[in-house]
């Protein structure tokens, strides 16, 4: 991509997704994710209303009038996004492209963070992980993850989330808020995210379009299957054959909902044809 155009792409998405942070997600993320508790930060007069059991009985002392301790939040957290880029996420039969929406999530997820001064990590990912940047504050750090997610190019073919879960363990040992963001169309995940659930945070966000949950009845087609390149002519005029693409499917949207739940991870289900601020919105609610 030229590199005027990469920079209205970041320009365009960083307008849409920041707004959306700052008015729609900033007090929201604040409830949903809470700070690792609280710190003292002053002391100041009593003042009515104040609770006495914040008294500080030493400077009331010394000084002669009641005083009390102010204490805040502990605020700063370390968000990371693992983002599935294989080549099924270059999908999308709606307005926009699986990986479309994948980037504005990942956008409005990280300025709302650093707008709650907390750090932000990102990882690629496809059949293992291909690049890796460390949690970082920042304007900056942000539009670079956006370039990054506009024109990276993944090597990989298929989708290992197991794989993808494992460096993630081996490598981020601070507890984190980890939203791993995919068409999870990858199975035997379980003992890896049980681990990482463990320590972190974990949302599992799965994005889908409507084309993918049955198969046309179109006749004949001369098909290609996104993450392993096998060409292959297929009659979607077989009733079978539909069902047991559906049926497919289904299985992995399943298992993608079991075992996140079983592993006390929180689960996001969007849909392309759907607004994914709306699904925000509500898994944000929810958390609060």
């Amino acid at each position: 991509m030229e590199t005027s155009e990469l920079l209205k792409k970041v320009r365009k998405i960083e307008i849409k997704t920041r707004g959306l942070s700052r008015h729609l997600f900033s007090g929201e993320y604040h409830s949903a994710f809470k700070g690792r508790g609280m710190s003292f930060s002053e002391v100041r007069d009593y003042q009515y209303g104040d609770d006495v059991r914040n008294i500080d009985w030493n400077v009331t002392a010394r000084t002669g009038t009641p005083h009390v301790k102010i204490f805040e939040e502990e605020r700063e957290l370390t968000v990371m996004l693992l983002i599935d880029m294989s080549p099924s996420s270059f999908f999308g039969t709606v307005n926009q492209l699986k990986n479309e929406i994948m980037t504005e999530i990942c956008a409005v997820l990280a300025f709302s963070a650093i707008n709650n001064n907390d750090k932000v990590g990102v990882a690629f990912f496809a059949n293992e992980v291909e690049l890796f940047i460390p949690p970082k504050k920042g304007k900056q750090h942000i539009l670079r993850i956006i370039r990054e997610l506009i024109n990276f190019e993944p090597k990989g073919k298929g989708t290992e989330i197991g794989t993808t879960l494992e460096y993630f363990n081996n490598l981020v040992k601070k507890r984190s808020i980890c939203f791993i963001i995919s068409d999870f169309l990858s199975m035997g995940y379980e003992q890896a995210l049980r681990v990482a659930a463990r320590r972190h945070d974990m949302i599992g966000v799965n994005i889908i379009d409507p084309r993918e949950e049955n198969l046309p009845d179109v006749g004949l087609l001369r098909a290609q299957d996104a993450e392993s390149g096998e060409i292959r002519w297929v009659d979607t005029s077989a009733r079978r054959l539909r069902e047991a693409y559906a049926k497919w499917h289904q299985q992995h949207v399943d298992y993608f909902s079991r075992t996140f739940k079983k592993s006390g991870a929180a689960v996001v289900n969007i849909r392309t044809n759907e607004s994914y601020v709306d699904a925000l919105h509500q898994f944000f609610q929810q958390r609060s």
